[in-house]
């Protein structure tokens, strides 16, 4: 292992430069037309999302037969094949993206490969099938600056994913990787590096929210012969990718921004807890490891200083509740994944006993660019009490799936309807589930709130890690909180009573109402119980637990009266409450769902109109899948 100089540190990111600066999508001249071989274009770039989504609709082969297509056209010294992070625009993966005119295809499949170099690459002629088709113009969009998605978004802790080789650490260097670190060490104190921190309002973005440089300060102050770096990547809500797609993209943000962290605290070992199920992001963060160790980046005496830092890696099982900090902890010493009261704080007393401070990987990926812009850059975005900008996972029945950042005051509704594109299928807006699990469902009503931590929390909901799963009218509120109650039930680690008791009473009166045998006392019961689970329970998923039970009540209550007193489910979600009757004017007597009914619940004979016996009908919907005229009704 080397000692790096900055001055070697500055060798490597102008060699590196020049293969970045295709990249950059400022020039609007060279987006604006195809820059193909045969236009005279000197060297071509092809980027490809490698991320775990598009890797499971094959990008990989994409790449590979881009690469055979250019080797039998003798053209493969001319061009890159670059495999990068997320491009963030999931809904329209695989991505590939041509340098340096900036064409943006989408949903490119790996038979698609020869077409693309043929036409694109050595003829200079951009495939309009493969090109983004605006909603509203119905026009192609090439550029994906020009496209709704993207033109609201401000990526900071996203900035190097979809851009760089996260394999490539000279990739990294060449967007200023590293200097943050090279200038803390040998220009700043470690309590300059934690002012710069606080004074940029970075806040924690795990989903507690609390100030990432009173934390930083909080364990530099303690008196102690080890201290440690953890980096917290057990993403463990349903919906969630955020944390995975930084670590797949841009590895050595964290790398660096542990390794500062390490110097500020006084810390010379980091560990990064991430889930077994994360394999892509496992391998590109040993990757980043092993390059920052090559490059000096890491070890002994870092650029010839006194500082010396390491990484290693932990690996949990997929317990959500190691998502909590003093639960993780215990996971990594060999515990049983449980939290424990506190104080003492982890910055006191964490791993081993000794001072830890315990950050996200989102947060982390903040670091190095707050250090190299400076802390009244990111402070200048965002609200009050919300700096900077913040990634969310936008899933559900929105029609521009992905992973997107945006700055803190973002509104709802410029979120779902103006990047998200708006609702599937034309379909009304319901409800958004904010904050995973510990969330809480908002409205229409509360489309118009800026998002920030604060506001959040004040309409019945959370910021969390930036889950963010949006409904339509087809869904059932009262089943959706089951549904994520359900999932806490399970996840719970069963050390508090609140939790392993409470929820699983709470969960039990959502299975009475959804199946039909539910009271008015019943709804009483559920809002009680929820707000006696919040002020009792030991950590903050057993205390935010109740929190989509007691949002939908709110904001639902009329659906939780109609499942107790009416005993139907508007979106007929709900199985028990549902009845199925045939329409004998549509029915043919075909004996379709006759021959395919698993409870032999249909009666009638073949060419004659059948009928539906109630009291056998386990209300399971095959004769509906069945059934080619549409003759079963469901009330």
């Amino acid at each position: 292992m080397k000692v790096l100089t900055i001055h070697d540190l500055k060798i490597i990111k102008k060699r590196a430069e020049g293969t970045l600066l295709l990249r950059e999508e400022s020039n609007e001249t060279v987006a604006a037309q195809c820059c193909g071989l045969a236009l005279g274009t000197e060297h071509l770039q092809i980027l490809i999302c490698g991320g775990t989504g598009c890797k499971a609709s094959d990008s990989h082969i994409i790449a590979e037969r881009l690469q055979q297509a250019l080797e039998r056209n003798n053209i493969a010294d001319k061009v890159d094949i670059i495999t990068t992070g997320c491009f963030g625009f999931c809904e329209k993966g695989p991505i590939v993206k041509i340098i340096p005119d900036n064409t943006f295809y989408t949903q490119v499949v790996p038979d698609d490969a020869d077409e693309i170099v043929g036409e694109h690459i050595i003829g200079g002629r951009k495939i309009e099938r493969l090109l983004y088709i605006d909603p509203k113009t119905e026009k192609t969009v090439s550029d994906s600056k020009h496209m709704d998605f993207y033109r609201k978004q401000m990526r900071i802790a996203l900035r190097n994913c979809g851009f760089i080789d996260p394999e490539n650490i000279e990739e990294y260097i060449a967007l200023d990787g590293y200097m943050a670190l090279a200038d803390s060490l040998l220009h700043k104190k470690p309590e300059e590096v934690i002012d710069v921190i606080k004074r940029s309002g970075l806040r924690g973005r795990g989903g507690g929210g609390f100030p990432t440089g009173k934390k930083w300060e909080f364990a530099h102050k303690q008196q102690a012969d080890m201290k440690y770096v953890v980096c917290n990547a057990d993403e463990g809500d349903p919906g969630a990718f955020m944390d995975r797609s930084i670590m797949e993209g841009d590895p050595h943000s964290i790398v660096e921004a542990m390794a500062v962290c390490g110097y500020s605290i006084g810390s010379p070992k980091g560990l990064v807890y991430i889930r077994a199920e994360y394999p892509l992001a496992i391998q590109r963060l040993k990757i980043a490891i092993t390059q920052a160790r090559e490059y000096g980046l890491l070890g002994k005496n870092i650029f010839g200083t006194d500082f010396s830092f390491d990484i290693e890696i932990r690996y949990g099982a997929g317990a959500f509740v190691c998502g909590e900090e003093t639960a993780l902890i215990h996971s990594m010493e060999g515990k049983r994944g449980e939290p424990t009261l506190k104080p003492p704080f982890p910055a006191e007393a964490g791993y081993l006993g000794k001072p830890t401070n315990v950050n996200n990987v989102e947060t982390l990926a903040n670091i190095p660019i707050i250090l190299t812009k400076g802390a009244e850059w990111f402070a200048s975005i965002g609200t009050e009490r919300s700096k900077g900008t913040k990634v969310f996972a936008l899933a559900g029945k929105i029609n521009n799936v992905g992973l997107i950042e945006v700055p803190m005051g973002t509104t709802l509704r410029e979120v779902i309807y103006e990047i998200g594109g708006g609702i599937k299928g034309g379909k009304k807006f319901k409800a958004v589930q904010t904050g995973g699990p510990s969330g809480g469902c908002l409205t229409e009503k509360h489309l118009d709130t800026p998002i920030d931590f604060d506001n959040l929390l004040a309409e019945g909901s959370m910021m969390g890690s930036g889950g963010m799963i949006v409904m339509d009218e087809d869904d059932c509120m009262v089943s959706v909180s089951r549904f994520y109650l359900d999932f806490t039930v399970e996840e719970s680690c069963g050390k508090c009573t609140p939790c392993r008791i409470g929820n699983k009473r709470l969960l039990e009166l959502l299975n009475k109402i959804t199946e039909g045998r539910g009271t008015m006392k019943d709804l009483d019961a559920l809002s009680t119980l929820g707000k006696v689970i919040k002020d009792t329970a030991l950590c903050g998923l057993g205390q935010t637990s109740p929190n989509p039970v007691l949002s939908t009540l709110n904001n639902f209550y009329d659906e939780y009266v109609e499942h107790v007193r009416d005993k139907t489910c508007r979106a007929k979600q709900c199985k028990s409450l549902l009845t199925y009757t045939i329409n004998p004017e549509l029915c043919i007597g075909c004996h379709l769902c006759f021959k395919h009914c698993p409870a032999d619940a249909i009666l009638g004979d073949v060419r004659k109109p059948h009928v539906i016996n109630p009291d056998k009908c386990i209300k399971c919907g095959m004769c509906m899948a069945r059934c080619k005229f549409k003759a079963i009704n469901v009330v």
